[in-house]
């Protein structure tokens, strides 16, 4: 038995896996299933399958598509204010831009931790706590959380980069400002505007849930359709949601391999 774990590691990490599962069970109330009928299933999963086109577009501010438009400007206005403010804190969490101030980046990393440590949704409650409900609590919302996500990964991409043009560069008498500018940053911009155009995809995803709490977009009136069982409803959004994500995916995928 010894041997067979030493040659196969990996049952031993699967035999793990299944107790942590098995022990976690043991805190779930898996009672709702008692409730859970083939009659409802099956006007859920009818409801899903017949989609209520009129909502798609009715003139009005309230239909899916102009809800959907709103997510994406949400998202797009987020995601912006998440990268102008991410470049200035991922230059104090860059350890190789402050080879003699360890604490420096060690304190903008601290910063960057908590900015991320909390969800969209939770800093859209406290937004629209703020500013009261609407489409700006939202932006801000996505904005802080991704302050924290595209500044650490700007960090990491800063502390990886080649150090052979940054030599080059301060070997003509350089400073740093130049340094940066001319060694630094061109090999910077790719991979950087590849994070920012993958997190306005994620951003569309996340503000898609926000209007749950009142922080605009398509995610009120998903909330409400759901609630009111009104599967039909409740489809022509996900349709909405699926078909915007897919063509974004698409559009900065295309640009992301455009970079490289």
């Amino acid at each position: 038995m010894k041997k067979t774990m030493q040659r196969h590691p990996g049952i031993l990490v699967l035999a793990g896996l299944v107790l942590i599962i098995y022990v976690s069970s043991y805190g779930l109330d898996f009672s709702a299933f008692s409730s859970l009928s083939g009659g409802m299933i099956k006007e859920t999963i009818g409801g899903l399958f017949h989609p209520d086109w009129s909502m798609l577009y009715d003139g009005t501010s309230e239909d899916v598509l102009s809800l959907m438009l709103l997510t994406i400007e949400i998202a797009l206005v987020g995601t912006a204010v998440g990268t102008v403010f991410a470049v200035p804190l991922s230059l104090l969490s860059a350890s190789n831009l402050w080879p003699k101030y360890s604490p420096v980046p060690r304190a903008g990393k601290v910063i960057l931790d908590i900015l991320r440590s909390f969800p969209e949704l939770v800093y859209a409650i406290i937004f629209v706590k703020m500013t009261g409900p609407g489409p700006f609590a939202g932006a801000m919302a996505i904005g802080v959380h991704q302050i924290g996500m595209l500044g650490k990964l700007f960090a990491e991409e800063m502390e990886r980069i080649d150090n052979a043009p940054v030599e080059a560069v301060k070997s003509v008498g350089a400073n740093a400002v130049e340094t940066f500018f001319y060694a630094r940053l061109p090999q910077l911009m790719p991979i950087w505007t590849s994070l920012v155009l993958n997190h306005f995809e994620i951003g569309v995803r996340s503000a898609s849930t926000l209007g749950l709490v009142g922080a605009g977009g398509i995610g009120a009136p998903l909330i409400f359709a759901i609630q009111a069982r009104n599967w039909d409803k409740v489809s022509i959004i996900l349709l909405a949601v699926i078909v915007t994500v897919y063509v974004l995916d698409q559009i900065t995928g295309h640009v992301r391999k455009r970079l490289r």
